[in-house]
């Protein structure tokens, strides 16, 4: 029997507009297994990126409650979110955000060096995801020196660096050519897949949701639809 890692209760998220409350998300309840390499579609505003920040602890709901794993976010300070905001998930976003003035090794072994590893340790870590991403032989480049489609590919091998139980990837590929769009979807998918690690992909490419186990359609803030 799975493991459940996400579970969401009665999930609301507003924000103020003018004298009146937009209501971005409506009342959600979902369940997730661990494990699960689930993607999330939707028109623009329909809530995906907030919904992805709410389980990243980047953002908080006006009312429910979120749980992964053993952790309530709803309950937790900031110190705590940061925490699990370290150690338990793992980010990819659609712009790469790598250090301009660090080497492709550099910035997939900080988030590691920062939390707390040994500089060596971080660095061996680093180098073994570069392998997976395969980007060995471009370990030593700055961002500068490689092509969107690495750049991302970093940002993948990174997300992985602290070993979490949740990778959250937000429009990862949109800002790829369709080459490197498949290149990276194939990446990282296949290395969720290696690593045990439950996947949660907010996409509007339809190449990209393809490849999830489950799909889950957002409408106007709700779930219209879920397909296995």
């Amino acid at each position: 029997m799975s493991e459940k890692l996400l579970e969401l209760r009665a999930l609301s998220k507003n924000y103020p507009s003018g004298n009146e409350e937009l209501r971005i998300l409506k009342t959600l309840n979902w369940d997730l297994d661990a494990g699960i390499r689930v993607v999330i579609t939707g028109e623009s505003g329909s809530g995906k990126s907030t919904l992805l920040n709410i389980i990243g602890g980047l953002d908080k709901a006006s009312s429910g409650s979120v749980r992964v794993g053993p952790l309530r976010l709803d309950t937790l300070d900031e110190k705590a979110l940061t925490a699990y905001r370290r150690d338990f998930v793992g980010f990819i976003f659609q712009f790469h955000y790598l250090l301009k003035d660090f080497t492709a090794l550099e910035n997939v072994m900080l988030p590691a060096f920062v939390g707390g590893l040994p500089r060596k340790a971080a660095l061996e870590r680093a180098r073994v995801l570069l392998s997976d991403v395969r980007l060995d032989s471009r370990a030593s480049h700055f961002p500068s020196q490689l092509s969107g489609g690495e750049r991302q590919r970093v940002a993948v091998a990174r997300a992985l660096v602290n070993d979490p139980q949740l990778i959250l990837a937000d429009e990862p590929t949109g800002n790829l050519d369709p080459a490197n769009s498949a290149h990276v979807t194939e990446l990282l998918f296949e290395l969720a897949k290696k690593h045990g690690k439950t996947l949660v992909v907010v996409t509007h490419d339809e190449r990209v949701a393809a490849r999830g186990d489950l799909r889950v359609h957002l409408e106007a803030g709700s779930f219209a639809e879920s397909l296995a």
